[in-house]
């Protein structure tokens, strides 16, 4: 079995995978409850399979990756305008900000590549798809999985629908460039997500809920529609007990647990 083989059965040694993200500060900066990242590092729960982290602030919040039954260290290896919602970018445009060797030699051991298309412009949509696809056989020659996020340009203002179509092309098209998970929306028809893509598909937590229960009936519906496992970021760390919420969503993604059950038996 090869070092990538050895990641992805770790990341997925408990059938689906539970991942907290804490890279928001790549792109929005701090953020409420993510100010002072190695605090925010110190409220993940370490039975958790990964933590999302950006390249840069490995070194500063190394002591979540220390222990012996550690999480995964998932790393975001490129950078793409769409995330950046207060400056008001629209045009999606990729760029890799992280060399593959570099992160490893910082500690990654699974890498997070982003791919956005219907940009509206052929050329960066092509651009895109090659820094995508060229970073993820990059990780490959070294043994690195790779997590594909497919993320839709201007997600927000698309119906349901439209969310659907182009999130379930999308992750079929970041599976066939090689990914070995994908990370994306949760979708009306999730299912038809999940069943037409030969790799795990992560259904992340998106905007922050209004009650942890409701984040909870989230990852809830997402397991039940084939997820291979949740990234959830702010609906993980954004909570009066940021520890609670962890290991309540390790049991209805883990377990099956209802979101009532795994509530209750946190005392959320």
């Amino acid at each position: 079995m090869d070092s990538r083989q050895m990641r992805l059965k770790r990341l997925m040694g408990k059938g689906r995978a539970v991942i907290v993200a804490i890279d928001h500060g790549m792109f929005d900066g701090p953020i409420v409850g993510m100010e002072d990242l190695p605090a925010t590092a110190a409220k993940i729960n370490p039975i958790v399979d990964g933590v999302l982290i950006a390249p840069g602030m490995l070194r500063h919040c190394a002591e979540i990756f220390a222990g012996y039954k550690r999480p995964l260290a998932v790393v975001r290896l490129n950078w793409n305008t769409v995330y950046c919602f207060h400056w008001k970018y629209r045009k999606a445009k990729s760029v890799q900000c992280y060399a593959v060797e570099d992160a490893m030699r910082e500690g990654m051991d699974i890498a997070l590549v982003s791919l956005t298309l219907q940009t509206g412009d052929e050329e960066r949509d092509a651009a895109n798809i090659e820094i995508y696809a060229s970073t993820v056989a990059s990780c490959h020659k070294l043994g690195i999985p790779v997590i594909g996020e497919y993320f839709p340009t201007g997600h927000m203002n698309m119906t349901a629908g439209q969310l659907h179509d182009d999130v379930r092309i999308g992750s079929r098209i970041a599976a066939e460039l090689g990914a070995d998970a994908i990370k994306t929306f949760h979708t009306s028809d999730f299912k038809a997500v999940t069943s037409t893509c030969p790799v795990p598909v992560f259904g992340l937590g998106a905007e922050k809920t209004p009650t942890p229960l409701e984040a909870l009936g989230l990852a809830e519906k997402e397991v039940a529609a084939g997820a291979g496992g949740v990234v959830f970021g702010r609906n993980a760390i954004q909570v009066r007990d940021p520890m609670a919420f962890q290991a309540a969503l390790c049991e209805v993604v883990w377990n099956g647990a209802s979101a009532a059950k795994a509530a209750e038996q946190q005392g959320l």
